[in-house]
């Protein structure tokens, strides 16, 4: 007999991972960085997991997490910089007659 894996399955299986990612990432904000390897020694110190393929979900998962964050912050950095820098159409010229 074949086994069916259905698709809700996956969908329970990823909320499990997102709620012990999130709840490592508020104890230990500062034990994860962007690298896999090391997230997942993290995880396998910090929480008692078994099973090799959710602790490497887990860390994969705060892996990506991690970096998108990062990415997001220095896109809204970079935007920031460039809303402070004013267009050269937009300088008053006290100078001007009108």
């Amino acid at each position: 007999m074949t086994r069916i894996k259905y698709p809700s399955y996956r969908a329970h299986g990823m909320d499990r991972v997102r709620r012990i990612s999130t709840e490592l990432l508020s104890r230990y904000p500062d034990k994860f960085v962007q690298d896999f390897e090391h997230n997942k020694k993290m995880v396998n110190k910090l929480a008692r997991i078994r099973s090799k393929v959710l602790r490497n979900t887990i860390a994969g998962y705060l892996t990506s997490y991690l970096r998108k964050n990062s990415s997001q912050q220095e896109v809204q950095a970079g935007s920031s910089e460039s809303e402070a820098i004013e267009p050269p159409g937009s300088v008053i010229d006290e100078n001007r007659k009108e």
